[in-house]
């Protein structure tokens, strides 16, 4: 594959290097340790960020916000990122988050979820500067491990100010700054603004990375050569595709990016399912598998189908019998029919905060 080849190389965030400098962006519902690690596995990742933790929960000793803390040693570099409004809430929660061994503490001001943002936090507090400059100092006296913040490009489509708070952020001691480019407003849709992330990297001095869109190696280092940000976070293009950061990191090196094989991408939903099994209860793991395993068959032949059929899968056997018919099918070179006469059925696609969210706050 050739391709004009940026200048693309490592960065660090005080002393944590990010090789390559490629981040496994968080995603509520989806980025939990089963699916860090399993990305971990395939290569490229430079750095790891946990779902985004309510820091509600977390200092008042909700279990399921205290398990969101857990990692392996193998995924190291880790954050955790925390979100709220209250900083005596966000201070605590840091120092949490630093007492169980993260590398980083990562805050986020993205999130467009209505109830994350009524209390202040998310994207909430792109529009309230002074909380948000409160939260930062409060957590930078509190933490000695690296501060970072991730941020949309303004509350509404009319107030961009994301230089503005990333200079507010680079002012309170913040170590990285990561930019979804696309506003509160906006939620998901439209396009991300990569030239913003532009704008920050010329207006502060710590690195930058830039977020959205990008599903290619040759989007990866577009973003690269246009912006000249440290950094890209990958989110939904992973769910697509787990193998898309050891990809981008083969072309950087100037290797034949990796193309997974029918028996890849079987074994890799074994592997998946095997880690949520694993991890959690055999009911949650099942409509997690459901959730994420359609995501790395998209494309191929018969992916609705065999989405579908996982969809109406009530057991672990049940599943494993679907991924067993649907590859021995495809990989036979026979029309894979599935459930044959059924409608075309699919667990939502979890590629937002909004999906998570009810059970977080």
């Amino acid at each position: 594959m050739q391709l004009m080849t940026p200048e693309i190389k490592p960065f660090k965030i005080r002393n944590v290097e990010i090789n390559p400098p490629l981040v496994l962006s968080p995603m509520a519902g989806v980025t939990d340790v089963s699916f860090r690690r399993l990305l971990k596995r395939r290569g490229g990742v430079g750095l790891s960020v946990s779902e985004f933790i309510s820091v509600e929960g977390l200092t008042r000793s909700n279990p399921k916000s205290k398990r969101q803390m857990r990692f392996y040693e193998d995924e190291r570099p880790f954050a955790i990122q925390i979100f709220g409004g209250q900083p005596e809430r966000m201070r605590m929660a840091a120092e949490m988050a630093e007492e169980v061994g993260a590398d980083i503490l990562d805050i986020n001001c993205g999130c467009p979820a209505p109830k994350v943002v009524k209390h202040g936090g998310g994207s909430g507090l792109l529009k309230d500067h002074d909380r948000l400059e409160k939260i930062l100092s409060e957590i930078k006296k509190a933490i000695s491990i690296p501060l970072t913040i991730k941020i949309r490009a303004g509350f509404y489509d009319h107030t961009i100010n994301a230089v503005e708070t990333a200079k507010l952020a680079e002012g309170c001691g913040v170590e990285h700054i990561a930019l979804h480019g696309r506003t509160k407003e906006q939620g998901y849709r439209g396009l991300a603004n990569w030239d913003l992330v532009k704008q920050i990297k010329e207006a502060v001095k710590v690195p930058v990375s830039g977020s959205g869109d990008v599903t290619t190696i040759e989007q990866a280092f577009a973003r690269f050569r246009e912006t000249g940000c440290d950094g890209v976070l990958i989110g939904r293009g992973a769910m697509a595709n787990p193998w898309i950061f050891r990809q981008i990191e083969d072309a950087m090196h100037g290797r034949e990016p990796f193309e997974p094989t029918l028996a890849d991408k079987r074994a890799i939903l074994h592997e998946y399912f095997d880690m949520l099994r694993e991890d959690m209860p055999e009911t949650p793991a099942i409509n997690r598998m459901k959730q994420l395993a359609g995501q790395f068959t998209r494309g191929l032949q018969g992916g609705a189908l065999f989405r579908t059929s996982l969809y109406h899968s009530h057991s672990v056997t049940e599943i494993l019998d679907r991924i067993e018919e649907y590859f021995e099918a495809i990989t036979s070179g026979r029309t894979y029919y599935g459930e044959a006469g059924a409608p075309i059925e699919e667990a939502p696609q979890l590629d937002s905060c909004e999906a998570a969210v009810m059970s977080n706050v």
